[in-house]
């Protein structure tokens, strides 16, 4: 960037947080009409190297750090995300019809902290205009996830219906597809993180598409549950995990608001032992995916070293600044090579091995 992002973050955080995001993404979405212009972006920004790719869901992950679910709700800044170093780009939540999401306020910067809080709602255009603009780019150059999620205004016992429907829309538009039954923003949704929906859920999302799809869950269940919940998701046919959502547990801010859920450096404790106690019982069995509090090399290597074969980073790009995912890959190359490791999938779960 031109101007350095720590003269231009005071000003941005001047503006609500929700304006800033409009704001950023405008930006962003230039460089889907004038790639070009993001050419000397994506060359300072994105870093490849052969320590770092690996093979997964039949595509080649150039880098492990990816964005995670949230920032980029309608697919509109794939490109932009790309130039600013990401190895790929999980879209969403999508829900099939547009929604507006929960009245505004509805997000918060926890600045000492270095957290967001978000009471969102899954807004977002809905699945015919995000299905335009994914058949208009997908297959692209770095992976696509498409997180999916429930209406609002569905009811629990229909929940199924909204997840089969973008399933059938939009499994040939990306790379992998992630249900999202663990925000905490959309009544009753977590309440689907049970047994009952994930076997009827997995069952009927195999039976209509090859593409893997993951299951990802939320922070703020105990250690066990969390295990015995992916356990199963495994079993009925997930083919990854994503640990983990927003935290609801509001005692680890100073000034909480008493809705949304918490992201941000003070959910990297809670996020990352969910992820160690699901590792311990899935390494080996599954694509994990560690998201959460992931803010420099050395927090994501240590998920990697656990079991993660990929990581998410949004949040702390908001409080660090665009360089934070360069910065992260150089240091994990370092943190590879100093360890003696040609490649990153042998440091995948290391601490397992030992």
């Amino acid at each position: 960037m031109i101007i350095p992002y720590e003269s231009l973050k005071p000003l941005l955080f001047k503006l609500q947080p929700e304006t800033a995001h409009h704001l950023v993404e405008c930006l962003l979405r230039t460089a889907n009409l004038c790639p070009i212009a993001f050419n000397g972006w994506t060359e300072k920004h994105f870093i490849t190297d052969d320590i770092l790719k690996q093979e997964l869901f039949g595509r080649e992950f150039l880098n492990p750090v990816g964005l995670a679910a949230g920032f980029d709700k309608n697919a509109t800044m794939i490109r932009g995300m790309q130039a600013l170093g990401y190895g790929y780009t999980e879209i969403g939540t999508l829900t099939p019809k547009p929604q507006p999401g929960n009245p505004k306020p509805r997000m918060w910067r926890h600045i000492e902290e270095e957290s967001l809080q978000n009471a969102m709602g899954f807004n977002n255009e809905g699945l015919l205009a995000v299905q335009k603009r994914l058949q208009a780019l997908y297959p692209f150059s770095t992976p696509i996830g498409i997180n999916i999620g429930k209406n609002k205004v569905t009811p629990e016992h229909e929940a199924i219906h909204d997840y089969t429907t973008l399933i059938k829309a939009l499994h040939g538009l990306g790379d992998y597809l992630v249900i999202n039954i663990s925000s905490p923003n959309t009544p009753g949704l977590r309440d689907l993180q049970n047994e009952q929906f994930i076997t009827t859920l997995f069952t009927e999302a195999k039976s209509l598409t090859e593409k893997p799809i993951l299951l990802k869950i939320a922070p703020d269940m105990e250690p066990q549950q969390a295990v015995d919940l992916t356990a199963l998701a495994v079993e009925k046919g997930a083919d990854g995990i994503i640990a983990t959502n927003t935290t609801i547990d509001y005692s680890l801010v100073g000034q909480p608001q008493n809705i949304g859920g918490l992201s941000g450096r003070v959910l990297q404790p809670k996020s990352r032992a969910i992820f160690e106690a699901i590792a311990k019982e899935l390494y080996g069995k599954t694509v994990l995916i560690s998201a959460g509090g992931i803010d420099s090399a050395e927090e994501a290597y240590k998920r990697i070293r656990a079991g993660a074969s990929l990581v998410q980073v949004f949040t702390a790009m908001i409080f660090k600044g665009p360089e934070l995912i360069r910065d992260i890959n150089l240091g994990l190359i370092e943190l590879l090579k100093r360890d003696g490791y040609a490649n990153i999938t042998e440091a995948i779960g290391a601490d397992r091995k030992s």
